[in-house]
């Protein structure tokens, strides 16, 4: 297969124990015989680790996260361009740009693509970048100051956060644009020129990680204080996540059914969520656990009888696509409660192989969950159905497979492009 020599992955923070999909993306294309350096724009954050993160073997790199920061490394990328002929053609780009986003986010991106372009790895002959807004501001800028081509994974908040002037400039300068949603790419098709750049293809699991689980047969249905439904949750606690909606829907609740709910992940919105519980009366069935991970989410899932996650649109437009801990619950045979927004309904059909309500609707919820705690049969049933449906469809070696064939046709496209050597 005609694959790129050596190729620069660009990411918006690296590593990131949200972005596990990425991670096994990143590995998945190690095994399938890429040679990959990775660009970051932020420094990690997390205080832990997944344990793919330790298997990729790519060299990682940082770019200034602030031109303040690193002003002398800024300066020296600017006038090493300057004077450049494809100078002209990005500052042209950026120039365009500028007055529809005047912000010094914009000049941040341009004078990272700057420093990328300049400190760009020897022998690497194409750039792919992960999110489609301001990491791919930064690559499209890099792509033209270098002559290199470059190609889009977009994701969710990317997508719908975007102006569409922006999207429709960035599909349009890309090789390919691949997504995980189908109701993502419909829309990317939408803003092209070229609507057959755009690919869907779903990120799926690393089943290895998420073997099928030795799990008995349900019997607890929330009658016994001593032995309570364990709920669990995981997921950054962000309004888009909306736990505030689940906090709302337990509290709705019959008196007879005895729960407990689990939260696993950080975020700003614990210090908005965790009053709540206290105001709804509920912290005592409640427990916060903070960021975890991958190795101890799994123990949690095995743990769980039901996995709650009700995301909703947020203000912005920021919304999941399909969250990758919905795929993992559903691996290890949980029944998923979730909605009916973006991606979710691409994995799970209400009644068959989960439950979903309208997002907003603590009512609907709080019922879904009712029906699912006192049903310990019908939750075995959808559990199996979407384990089932997980382990046949949502494989990430098909994924990888599919990535194999875009970047195998775009290169060798571009191959063919270029005038032979005598």
């Amino acid at each position: 297969m005609n694959i790129p020599k050596k190729m620069v992955v660009l990411l918006k923070g690296y590593p990131r124990l949200s972005e596990t999909f990425i991670a096994q993306e990143l590995r998945g294309l190690e095994l399938a015989g890429f040679k990959l350096e990775l660009m970051s724009m932020r420094r990690p954050t997390d205080k832990k680790r997944h344990p793919v993160h330790d298997e990729i073997e790519a060299p990682v790199h940082y770019l200034p996260e602030y031109l303040h920061e690193e002003p002398l490394r800024v300066a020296k990328a600017f006038f090493h361009w300057l004077g450049e002929p494809s100078f002209r053609a990005a500052a042209r780009a950026f120039l365009k740009d500028l007055p529809r986003d005047i912000s010094r986010n914009r000049f941040r991106r341009f004078g990272q693509a700057l420093v990328l372009a300049r400190e760009w790895p020897e022998g690497a002959d194409w750039l792919h970048v992960h999110f489609i807004h301001t990491p791919a501001s930064v690559a499209r800028y890099a792509s033209q100051l270098l002559g290199i081509p470059f190609t889009v994974s977009a994701h969710a908040k990317d997508i719908w956060t975007s102006p569409d002037w922006e999207l429709s400039d960035k599909l349009d300068d890309a090789s390919w644009t691949v997504t995980c949603t189908g109701g993502g790419a419909a829309h990317l098709r939408t803003l092209s020129g070229n609507p057959g750049k755009v690919h869907l293809s779903y990120h799926g699991l690393n089943l290895s990680r998420f073997p099928s689980p030795d799990r008995a047969a349900a019997t607890r249905d929330g009658s016994n204080p001593e032995d309570p439904i364990a709920i669990l949750a995981v997921g950054r606690a962000v309004p888009k996540k909306g736990f505030d909606i689940l906090l709302r829907a337990l509290a709705l609740l019959p008196a007879d059914l005895h729960w407990r709910l689990d939260h696993v992940g950080g975020g700003d919105e614990l210090k908005v969520l965790k009053p709540l519980a206290e105001e709804l009366g509920l912290a005592g069935r409640v427990s916060w656990h903070g960021a975890m991970s991958q190795q101890e989410v799994l123990q949690r899932y095995g743990e769980a009888d039901i996995f709650a996650l009700p995301c909703r649109i947020g203000k912005d437009g920021d919304r999941d696509g399909l969250p990758n801990v919905l795929v993992e619950a559903a691996s290890q045979r949980i029944l998923c409660i979730s909605t009916t927004i973006s991606g979710i309904p691409e994995l799970f059909v209400d009644q068959e192989n989960g439950l979903l309500v309208e997002p907003e609707d603590p009512q609907a919820l709080a019922k879904a969950l009712e029906t699912a705690i006192r049903s310990p049969s019908e939750r075995d049933r959808m559990a199996r159905n979407a384990e089932a449906k997980v382990r046949g469809h949502f494989d990430h070696k098909t994924s990888i497979s599919d990535l194999e064939r875009l970047f195998s046709a775009a290169y060798s496209t571009l191959a063919n492009k270029e005038p032979s050597q005598p």
